[in-house]
Formats: C-alpha cells, sequence, structure tokens
C-alpha cells in the first residue's frame, strides 16, 4: 500500500492555543532543477509568546526529499537554501553547509506540514521501526537553522505515526489523512476545514 498522490490540494491548520493559521498549498511542478512538487504556506501564529508571520516554499522531488526551501518573516527577514536531495546542502550563493549533511528533510517551527515530509518520504511500516532522522530545523525567532534529531515510527500504515524529539522528553502520535498530511498534532494544532 502506498499514500494516495495528493495534487494539487490545498489544507489549513490551526493552532489549538491562541489565534493563527496556516495554509498550505502543494502543486506539481516541472523544472530543470528535478523537483516534482511544490509546498507554499504561509503562517501567522503566536507560539510561544512571540507572534509571528511567514511565507514559505519548500520544493521536493518526486520521493519527497527536499530539494530547496525559503521562508520569509513579515518583518524582512528570510533564508534560502538548496539540496541535492540527498542532505547536502547550499546557501542561495553556492556556500556549502557541512554542519547539515545527511538533513535529507526540513522542519519549520510552527508547521504542522513539514512533520509529513519524512512520513511521506519514508512510507514506514510498522515492522521497519523507528527511523533516526536528522532535520535541518528553523526557528522563527533566530532563522538561524540547527540540526535537530527526531525519530518517527509507523504505528498504522497511512493512518498513525509516532514523532518523539530525541533530546528532550517529547512524543506525540500523528494522525495522517489519506494524503499522508498531518490531521491534527495533539496539544499544539488541529486540521481546519476549507
Amino acid at each position: 500500500m502506498a499514500f494516495r498522490p495528493l495534487l494539487p490540494t490545498t489544507v489549513r491548520w490551526r493552532p489549538l492555543e491562541g489565534d493563527g493559521l496556516e495554509h498550505l498549498t502543494i502543486t506539481p511542478i516541472d523544472n530543470a532543477g528535478g523537483a516534482a512538487i511544490r509546498a507554499a504556506g504561509i503562517i501567522i501564529g503566536a507560539r510561544g509568546g512571540t507572534p509571528y508571520g511567514v511565507s514559505y516554499r519548500i520544493d521536493c522531488a518526486a520521493n519527497w526529499a527536499v530539494l530547496s526551501f525559503s521562508v520569509e518573516a513579515t518583518d524582512g527577514r528570510r533564508i534560502a537554501l538548496t539540496s541535492d536531495g540527498s542532505g547536502r546542502w547550499r546557501t542561495e550563493s553556492g556556500r556549502a553547509l557541512p554542519q547539515f549533511d545527511g538533513c535529507i528533510d526540513i522542519d519549520l517551527y510552527g508547521s504542522p506540514f513539514t512533520n509529513s515530509l519524512p512520513i511521506r518520504r519514508l512510507e514506514p511500516a510498522p515492522q521497519d521501526g523507528t527511523a533516526k532522522l536528522s532535520m535541518l530545523y528553523i526557528p522563527f525567532d533566530s532563522f538561524e537553522p540547527v540540526r535537530d534529531r527526531q525519530n518517527y515510527t509507523c504505528i498504522a500504515p497511512e493512518a498513525l505515526y509516532r514523532y518523539a524529539a530525541e533530546d528532550r522528553d517529547f512524543t506525540v502520535d500523528l494522525p495522517v489523512d489519506a494524503d499522508g498530511l498531518v490531521i491534527d498534532y495533539p496539544i499544539y494544532f488541529r486540521r481546519a476545514e476549507l
């Protein structure tokens, strides 16, 4: 079994506490860089007590490996990086970032969508055990990327996945839809009706 093709699609999530919204559209693309999937979104919120407003674009290969992303805040801060799809990252000017070697997936603070990236890319089954991953994590307070260790385990194929942070005591079960997109992120986000 596998997730159904989801292109194009639009989804939204709302935070469980406070005001905010993430609006995401995923579309197929065809360009010279080999990207096949584009996720473009806007997030407004105030998680952690600091309000933020950002727009983002993530381009992935057909296997959901991240090839490039950009995130821009309403205050003008911006980050944009490219990858070879195997976890070797560069700045827009071409400078290598070896400290992130092996980080195939990214994680954007405040976005349940980025939890779907490794789930779609790996499509793990319960017998696969736990996938231990290094993520390129972008916090919205500093926009300074860091390496973040995260673990994903399939509880029910194409339905429920366990996320665990490796550096702290945090575990949550993430239900996904038939497209592999997170429905609810317990304690933080819930899918909103369009």
